[in-house]
Formats: C-alpha cells, structure tokens, sequence
C-alpha cells in the first residue's frame, strides 16, 4: 500500500505541478480552454495559485504532515469537482476527460491519505 500510495502521490504532485506552471505562463491552451468553458483570464493566477498549493501541501503531506497531505487532497477533489462542473455547465464535453484525469488523481490521493 505504501508503494502505491508514494506513486499516486507523486504523480498527483507532477501533474498539479504542471498545469499550475502552464497556468502562470498563460499558455495558449490555458487560455483557449478557460475562455471555452467561462472562466476569466483574471482568475487564471488564483486558479494556477490553488493548483500548486495542493501540489505542495500533498508533498508536505509525504513528507510526514500527514492531515496538511489530506487537506490538500481534499482541496484538490473540490477544485477539479468546480473544473467538471465549469465542462458540463458550458457544455464542453470533448475534452472533459482532463479535468477528469485530474480529478481521479486527486481522489486516489485522498483515498490514500486517509488509509
């Protein structure tokens, strides 16, 4: 369990990780997708912001800070549940699959870190 859980974690970390860097760089489909499903540029930053956020607090989480891990989990789940919310309210479904992949992750990571 111990193996699985370092793995989905770090994973979790790479990926939040990422897109909180796509996010601050304003990369192009950053901004395709958000202006797609109703999001304004002006809460790119806050966004980029709660992505790292969970990214760090899931890595202080393995590190030992074992509730900072499930809190950041649990922020995470939220913040891609608002992600997949935002796809169906606007009706993009094509590629709602990554918010979704995201999503999962961020649950093995909660599921995890409660075990």
């Amino acid at each position: 369990m111990h193996i699985a859980y370092v793995v989905v974690i770090v994973l979790t970390v790479l990926i939040n990780a990422g897109m909180a860097v796509a996010d601050f760089a304003r990369s192009r489909f950053v901004l395709a997708n958000s202006a797609e499903v109703g999001v304004p540029v002006s809460w790119i930053p806050l966004l980029a912001t709660l992505k790292m956020a969970g990214a760090v607090g899931l890595l202080l989480g393995l590190a030992g800070f074992r509730l900072l891990g499930v809190a950041a989990a649990t922020g995470l789940v939220l913040f891609y549940v608002g992600a997949l919310v935002a796809h169906v309210r606007a009706r993009v479904f094509y590629n709602i699959a990554f918010p979704g992949f995201y999503f999962a992750f961020a649950v093995g990571s909660l599921v995890l870190s409660v075990l």
